[in-house]
């Protein structure tokens, strides 16, 4: 399966995620700011990135530029994780280079079938 990497500040959320994506096989790696996100995301080259957009030292918006910027990382797809879900948010999380948006609380099979579309999508010549 896939090396996911789940930034994501919030205990309750990194538990949840982190079990149930490992009990589907995927390898997860987890960075609680934006700034170690965007290290990990270097070192560890991930297939995709979940990234919260509330997070302390680097918020998500950033972190997503700077890794979508970077050529070495621009490639990996990030699916936005946020509770902010007013109008013009999933716009907002695009611009900044997410490549998907997901409401918290996360809705799991729904999460599961963006991860799937992107990792196939990702895996196209």
């Amino acid at each position: 399966m896939a090396k996911i990497l789940l930034v994501e500040d919030n205990e309750m959320n990194l538990d949840m995620l982190s079990r149930r994506l490992e009990k589907r096989g995927h390898q997860i790696l987890i960075a609680t700011d934006g700034a170690q996100g965007v290290a990990l995301a270097q070192s560890e080259m991930p297939n995709l990135i979940l990234m919260d957009m509330s997070l302390p030292v680097m918020d998500g918006w950033e972190a997503t530029r700077r890794l979508k910027a970077a050529p070495e990382t621009k490639h990996i797809p990030i699916i936005a994780l946020t509770a902010h879900a007013v109008a013009g948010d999933r716009e907002r999380c695009l611009e900044a280079g997410c490549d998907e948006y997901e409401n918290k609380p996360v809705k799991f099979p729904q999460l599961v079938a963006k991860i799937d579309m992107l990792l196939e999508r990702s895996a196209q010549p």
